[in-house]
């Protein structure tokens, strides 16, 4: 599967417990695995994709966004735990940086301005719209053959409430505003997101 286009332990939105969360460690660890995969892929090499622990092994869900001087300069994800997120995190990364088609490839010389955020996220779970809660739930909605996927940073950043949030997800998907009463699939996901300097 390919990764998609954007625009501490967690409760899932069915009331669960989500895996462990990631400790410092882990977390620098990823956030310079990112940066690395995109510097080398200048030179046409690549990262070593050796998970340094198992819980880095495990597969998720994960986007990578990346920030030019504070602005949006790409992001791009596996929305299902399709691949072990060190992998992920490497090919998210690379993909923000050069395939993020509302942006041009990111060039040399704007790599060390770059500031990295990684949003990790849970397996989707069946939402109803009275349980989501802006700013812990991002959505993922599907009808058919057509899926959209929003961050749950996204809704607090435009301050939209949950019918926003959910007409904005069908409009993602190439859906119609209604979608979502209208037989569309609603699924919610929380995330763990962390990044660097400014990001943090």
């Amino acid at each position: 599967m390919s990764p998609l286009p954007e625009n501490s332990s967690h409760a899932d939105p069915a009331g669960g417990i989500e895996p462990p969360g990631f400790s410092l460690e882990d977390r620098a660890l990823l956030l310079k695995l990112a940066h690395e995969s995109i510097a080398l892929a200048f030179d046409g090499r690549e990262v070593l994709l050796i998970p340094p622990s198992p819980h880095l092994g495990e597969p998720r869900g994960v986007f990578t966004t990346l920030y030019y001087l504070g602005n949006l300069r790409g992001c791009v994800g596996f929305a299902l735990a399709v691949v072990p997120l060190y992998r992920a995190v490497a090919e998210t990364a690379q993909a923000a940086a050069f395939e993020d088609t509302r942006f041009p490839p990111l060039t040399r010389e704007e790599l060390p301005q770059i500031e990295i955020s990684l949003s990790i996220l849970s397996p989707l779970r069946a939402i109803i719209p009275d349980q989501i809660e802006i700013g812990r739930h991002g959505l993922v909605i599907s009808l058919g053959d057509r899926r959209g996927l929003l961050l749950p940073q996204v809704p607090v950043e435009r301050g939209w409430d949950p019918i926003i949030f959910l007409e904005q997800t069908c409009h993602k998907a190439g859906l119609p505003a209604n979608a979502w009463q209208s037989g569309a699939k609603i699924e919610a996901f929380t995330a763990e997101v962390f990044g660097e300097k400014g990001l943090l």
